[in-house]
């Protein structure tokens, strides 16, 4: 891949960088881990406050829905604040985030509260990519991006799981208030290893909402970004209840799959950090591919354990390929503006997850839990058609 964003400070070490590098990665697990932490707890968090469990994914649906429509106006505002500032107030809006929601002794105090860290959730994504391409060596740009995507793999392999562990040793409450002490030692690393950062890419709030309007490769990006989301966490949100309902699994079980369809994506990511620069196109149809046989696989030969285990795999190294690919085909097709294009990849990607939640949640709650497979199995097939019929326009 040919595009530029890199403009490494001349004093930054290589060492340093890659530290710098660690740091994101580790802000990028903590922002992710809370986002997603009630899909492993949904049924002790809809137990605990008496709301169903498709109310209870709404928890999803409201961080989302703020990371998705606030990001395009915050990165446009912040346009000239220095990165690394900038995200340790992300982080410490986390950090307090997670201390309101475990003390919280309501329902619509917990959605408000979430709402709140959706905003800085949102602005990570937007920066965070581009930060650690910009503080290696040019020639590492690619390999920096790939290790902070890794941090979606590391959360599911260890985050959430862990996650449901503590709860099923403790409670709900007291795993947000190891996750508000984790975002305040992540603060602290970023502080004292990502060097200063002035903004890239400065674009007004204006500019940016015109970007897929000119940019017709980016416009086919988002739309694509939309359909896969929607279809990934609509299916994915709800897992545990799935899992529970067709092959009466238990809670060890649950942690157990959802690890290994965190390992799978750490492998599919790491591939996938090898083969983007070759065939950008083909990684991320062939992931496509893959993430709808696994649903598939999960709807027809997932009533047994050892079905469920073999479609999480193929879904993890499935979703570890797409999630980089759609990263690099955003940077492709907006390399002068990527973090402007990274705020719009943000807000369709934030929003979906939110909507895929609510959506799921609509048709567990009044069709059945089965009918989010069929929901992921169409809207994740809308996106490997428009990318086909897009053709390679995204190199």
């Amino acid at each position: 891949m040919s595009a530029h964003v890199h403009e490494a400070p001349a004093s930054t070490s290589s060492l340093k960088g890659w530290l710098g590098v660690a740091a994101i990665t580790a802000s990028l697990f903590v922002f992710l881990t809370t986002e997603l932490m009630p899909v492993g707890l949904l049924t002790p968090l809809s137990e605990s406050l008496d709301i169903s469990v498709g109310v209870a994914g709404l928890m999803v649906t409201a961080q989302g829905v703020a990371a998705g429509l606030g990001v395009p106006f915050i990165v446009a505002w912040t346009r000239r604040v220095d990165r690394r500032p900038l995200l340790t107030t992300l982080l410490a809006v986390l950090a307090l985030g997670n201390i309101v929601t475990a003390v919280s002794p309501n329902y619509p105090l917990i959605l408000g509260t979430r709402l709140c860290m959706g905003f800085a959730s949102g602005v990570f994504w937007a920066i965070g990519v581009s930060m650690a391409m910009r503080i290696v060596p040019e020639r590492h740009a690619n390999r920096a991006a790939a290790v902070v995507m890794s941090g979606i793999s590391i959360a599911t392999v260890v985050g959430i799981p862990l996650g449901t562990v503590i709860e099923a040793r403790t409670d709900w409450r007291t795993t947000f208030g190891i996750w508000a002490g984790l975002s305040v030692l992540v603060l602290v690393a970023v502080a004292a290893l990502v060097p200063s950062m002035p903004s890239r890419n400065a674009v007004s709030v204006r500019e940016v909402f015109t970007l897929p309007v000119r940019n017709g490769q980016l416009r086919t990006v988002l739309f694509v970004v939309v359909f896969f989301v929607l279809g990934h966490f609509g299916a994915y949100t709800f897992v545990r209840p799935y899992l529970e309902d067709t092959a009466d699994a238990s809670s060890a079980f649950v942690t157990t799959v959802l690890i290994i369809f965190g390992v799978g994506g750490a492998v599919g990511n790491f591939v996938a950090g090898h083969t983007v620069n070759k065939s950008l196109h083909g990684t991320f149809v062939t992931g496509l591919v893959g993430l709808l046989t696994a649903l598939l696989l999960l709807r027809l030969a997932g009533n047994g354990e050892l079905g469920a285990v073999v479609a999480l795999v193929l879904w993890g190294l499935s979703f570890g390929a797409v999630q980089l690919s759609q990263i690099n085909m955003t940077l492709a097709s907006a390399p002068d503006t990527f973090e402007a294009a990274m705020s719009l990849n943000t807000m369709a990607y934030n929003t979906c997850i939110a909507l895929g939640a609510l959506f799921g949640g609509l048709f567990v709650d009044h069709v059945g839990v089965t009918s989010v497979i069929w929901f992921g199995v169409v809207l994740a097939g809308a996106s490997l058609l428009l990318r086909l019929v897009a053709g390679r326009g995204v190199r």
